[in-house]
């Protein structure tokens, strides 16, 4: 695992949309794995500003909720099209149906357009639980795309996206840990204090199901780019 540390999160979406930027012009990046929330806004601002021709990249997504249509403003369909969809030439865009009839055949579905679109680099955040997509503690890491129940601190930390509290889903569909590990290239962006506890868990602790990015110490290519508070507990700048 590698870790860049920086002043702000704005210089830290930067250097990821640097690397993006040069494995898109490079061909080494044909499909992007990318992640909602509001860890890659600044990441996403960038892409947008760029003009960057991606006629020839595909993307997947980390998850959606279940329950919620491509037309609602919460979902992930919407996130995804508002922030950089619109705004960008990609081939083609993937995620997962929250609104499917058959939810385990949905998660089928998308670990086979997971197999056919291979993830040269992925996008994640993490959790101040440690988790990353919506695996929650205790997810296997042997999981492929499945259905999670989300936990009270998660629906909690989305609150703010949401009118009342009773409108957070409870469910969501996610890539499982495997799904993600598949990835060639991981760039994971951490801001805050309060992700500091959850990033030297996954840098520093034993590799545990209790915490699900401790995972990616057994990945080959992972960049941590992290603002100077979700870095502040680090013993050691980089494993």
């Amino acid at each position: 695992m590698k870790l860049l540390t920086y002043s702000t999160a704005v210089d830290a979406a930067e250097k990821a949309f640097d690397i993006i930027k040069d494995g898109i012009k490079n061909g080494s990046i044909r499909t992007l794995g990318l992640a909602t929330g509001g860890t890659p806004l600044k990441f996403y601002q960038k892409f947008r500003e760029s003009g960057l021709d991606v006629s020839q990249v595909s993307t997947v997504n980390l998850d959606e909720y279940v329950g919620l249509s491509a037309e609602d403003e919460n979902s992930y369909h919407y996130y995804m099209n508002s922030e950089l969809f619109s705004h960008m030439n990609f081939k083609e865009s993937f995620l997962p149906n929250g609104m499917a009839e058959d939810l385990e055949a949905e998660c089928l579905h998308y670990e086979s357009v997971l197999q056919k679109h291979p993830v040269d680099v992925q996008i994640l955040g993490i959790g101040e639980n440690g988790h990353i997509g919506f695996n929650e503690p205790g997810t296997s890491f042997d999981s492929l795309t499945h259905v999670v129940e989300l936990t009270e601190s998660t629906r909690e930390a989305n609150r703010r996206f949401f009118e009342k509290e009773e409108d957070v889903p409870t469910h969501a569909v996610s890539m499982g840990i495997q799904s993600i590990m598949a990835a060639k290239k991981i760039i994971l962006l951490a801001f805050g204090g309060n992700k500091a506890k959850a990033v030297k868990q996954m840098m520093e602790g034993n590799v545990d199901e209790s915490c699900p990015a401790s995972i990616l110490q057994k990945h080959s290519d992972v960049v941590i780019l992290a603002d100077t508070d979700a870095a502040s507990l680090l013993q050691a700048i980089s494993k």
